[in-house]
């Protein structure tokens, strides 16, 4: 079995599903959006992140890397990826933590044994477990044996997509998942394109599918002004929703915010905003308006 690499495991999560939740992140994504604000999660594989901010240039990342792939410099510690290995030893090594590395491989063993720590809350709430990402979709051997497992152990299923996947992967995980957190981005294939590096038609079909096949799905539409404000776009997504086979979706608004530069700089790249921006709450009611004309229930954030 691949075996993919966790991000990062989030507990008390309270916007992946119903309840108190523990979300499990899995690295690596097919879309490249230009709003991502985990730009970690995009590549399967290790990472490094650096917070010059932390930074208390004590060296020893820089003593004990064995590849001498790191140099203290007034901008902070650098590294020369061209000699570094990933291996981890300075972020180990850093005592404040500037250093850390992204990605991990954890056995499923180890992950439910990290699941069940968190039952009580779990339970008390009616919550369960969510698989997110990036995308959990591209790794469906493993994602499937931890929803079984999950399933056995009596704990709720929720699956965070992009929807981004192989039609019969899509329909062979439904089987084992108790509710899909679908995104919905764009309903133009050119501009969603532009503005995630891939064709929805796919994304559409395998919405289409689920649907048809029953699932319980919640639809989350990420909403960046000048992306997919306008009431054009939105008539067009609710109409394809509300047009969707079984009982209609219910939809999550998520509003932009621009907190996602910090990350870029950690991972040393920019982040270019382009022309995007935090919708208004007067745009943020009128989609919800938009929706309701449809008979859709909506609601801001979730």
């Amino acid at each position: 079995m691949n075996q993919p690499l966790i991000f990062d495991i989030k507990r008390y999560a309270i916007n992946d599903g119903p309840g108190i939740r523990i979300t499990l992140f899995l690295k690596g994504c097919p879309l490249q959006c230009k709003w991502c604000h985990n730009p970690e999660s995009q590549l399967p594989n290790v990472q490094k992140l650096y917070t010059a901010s932390k930074c208390i240039g004590a060296q020893e990342c820089v003593k004990l890397c064995p590849e001498d792939a790191l140099s203290l410099t007034p901008q902070g510690i650098v590294t020369d990826y061209r000699l570094c290995t990933l291996c981890g030893i300075c972020a180990d090594a850093c005592p404040s933590k500037a250093i850390e590395m992204s990605g991990r491989v954890y056995d499923v063993q180890e992950l439910m044994a990290i699941v069940e720590r968190e039952r009580i809350h779990i339970r008390q709430s009616g919550g369960g477990v969510t698989f997110s990402g990036g995308e959990p979709l591209m790794h469906p051997d493993f994602l499937l044996t931890m929803l079984k497992a999950c399933g056995e152990n009596g704990l709720h299923r929720a699956v965070d997509t992009c929807g981004f996947a192989p039609s019969e992967t899509v329909l062979e995980v439904a089987q084992q998942t108790d509710l899909f957190l679908f995104d919905l981005k764009l309903m133009d294939e050119a501009k969603h394109k532009k503005w995630t590096g891939v064709s929805n038609r796919l994304i559409l079909k395998n919405l289409k599918a689920l649907a048809k096949s029953g699932a319980n799905i919640n639809i989350r539409v990420p909403f960046i002004r000048h992306v997919n404000t306008d009431h054009n776009t939105l008539t067009e997504m609710a109409a394809f929703i509300a047009g969707l086979p079984g009982k209609t979706p219910p939809v999550n608004i998520l509003p932009y915010h621009a907190i996602a530069a910090n990350k870029y700089n950690k991972l040393g790249l920019s982040y270019l905003p382009l022309n995007m921006d935090e919708p208004t709450e007067a745009e943020q009611n009128r989609a919800v308006a938009v929706f309701s004309k449809f008979g859709i229930e909506a609601e801001i954030g979730g």
